[in-house]
């Protein structure tokens, strides 16, 4: 089986630095793979060698986007170079806005390619707003995604992260704990680690002191108080992840998923209270788990829990503002406005 490692990153520059770092380390036996995708309607691929190119392929595509430019054809040219018996390893410097979870599924497909390493390349932890488009970046028109999310997501779907400054690796180890983190790509080529596990939808973190705080409540969110803060609790924040329970959605066991001050907020289904045991296969393992250990004897699994991560996190006062978001006892649901159903497609509200 022919070896891949694939590179991510959001800076170009970084890297490809760190792809051609990787590619001289291979030697005669290694083959890098790039994209030009600065025109996204005839991308442009190489693979070349120590001693020069060995293909080159125009894509054409009549929906201009990264993701699909790699979908597919990658995998194709990967395989023909290990059917050739001759490479020992293929770098593929994966273009800003691909999808690294899709590809590195197509590589662990197929039968003549190993999947050693997906290594991310960082050079700063951002919360803005700015989406790919607004910084230049080639993806598709429809691509809504935020720069904090594409950078959040590659390191959450890395298992090596080449750092070009240490100051930020606390952080970066608060948000995959999993990740080998390192600021040279020496000796990376020959690193292999299990490929990073999916995280389930719900989940939360866990807890760091003073980057990652972590919260939960046995009592539903009142749902105009929640809405209120939501910008108050993203602030200084890069990861937010967990589950909602909120009083107007009884029947909605809500996901959380913020990246810097981007928030999406979204259905997963029923909670396990409302669904028979033969049913609950379907849910994650570990909403499962952790329901298994607080089962509330009225309400059941519901509850919310939410771990947020950034650097310098004030723990005391989340805890105050979110305490402050739950419905007290004193307060009926009936009348309360449900400011999130509008945006929860498959919302059933109470």
């Amino acid at each position: 089986m022919l070896p891949v490692t694939l590179v991510t990153g959001l800076d170009d520059g970084y890297r490809g630095a760190v792809a051609g770092n990787l590619m001289a380390e291979a030697g005669a036996t290694g083959v890098l793979v790039e994209y030009d995708v600065r025109d996204l309607s005839a991308v442009v691929r190489t693979a070349r060698t120590a001693t020069g190119v060995i293909d080159r392929e125009v894509i054409t595509l009549a929906h201009p986007c990264v993701s699909c430019a790699l979908r597919g054809s990658l995998v194709e040219l990967l395989a023909s170079i290990a059917a050739v018996e001759r490479y020992g390893i293929a770098i593929v410097d994966v273009p800003a806005a691909g999808d690294t979870q899709a590809i590195a599924t197509e590589i662990t497909q197929h039968a003549d390619l190993h999947l050693r390493t997906v290594v991310t390349t960082l050079t700063a932890l951002e919360e803005h707003e700015d989406l790919l488009r607004d910084r230049g970046i080639p993806t598709a028109a429809e691509d809504g995604r935020a720069v904090a999310e594409v950078v959040v997501r590659q390191l959450e779907q890395a298992n090596v992260a080449v750092l070009s400054t240490a100051g930020i690796r606390n952080l970066v180890q608060a948000i995959n704990p999993d990740l080998l983190i390192t600021t040279s790509p020496a000796g990376l080529l020959d690193v292999r680690r299990p490929a990073p596990a999916p995280i389930e939808p719900g989940s939360i973190a866990a807890p760091v002191d003073g980057l990652t705080y972590v919260w939960q409540s046995s009592r539903p969110f009142h749902p105009e108080r929640l809405y209120d803060a939501l910008e108050d609790l993203v602030a200084g924040t890069v990861r937010g992840r967990g589950t909602l329970w909120i009083a107007t959605q009884h029947r909605n066991r809500l996901s959380w998923d913020s990246f810097g001050s981007n928030i999406a907020i979204g259905v997963l289904g029923p909670w396990l209270a409302d669904l028979p045991a033969d049913r609950w296969s379907s849910v994650g393992q570990q909403h499962q788990a952790r329901s298994a250990l607080e089962w509330h004897p009225e309400y059941g699994d519901r509850a919310s829990y939410l771990s947020l991560t950034g650097p310098g996190l004030d723990a005391r006062e989340l805890q105050e503002r979110l305490d402050g978001c739950v419905l007290r006892a004193d307060e009926a649901v009936h009348p309360l406005t449900d400011p999130f159903a509008p945006y929860l497609e498959g919302s059933t509200a109470a």
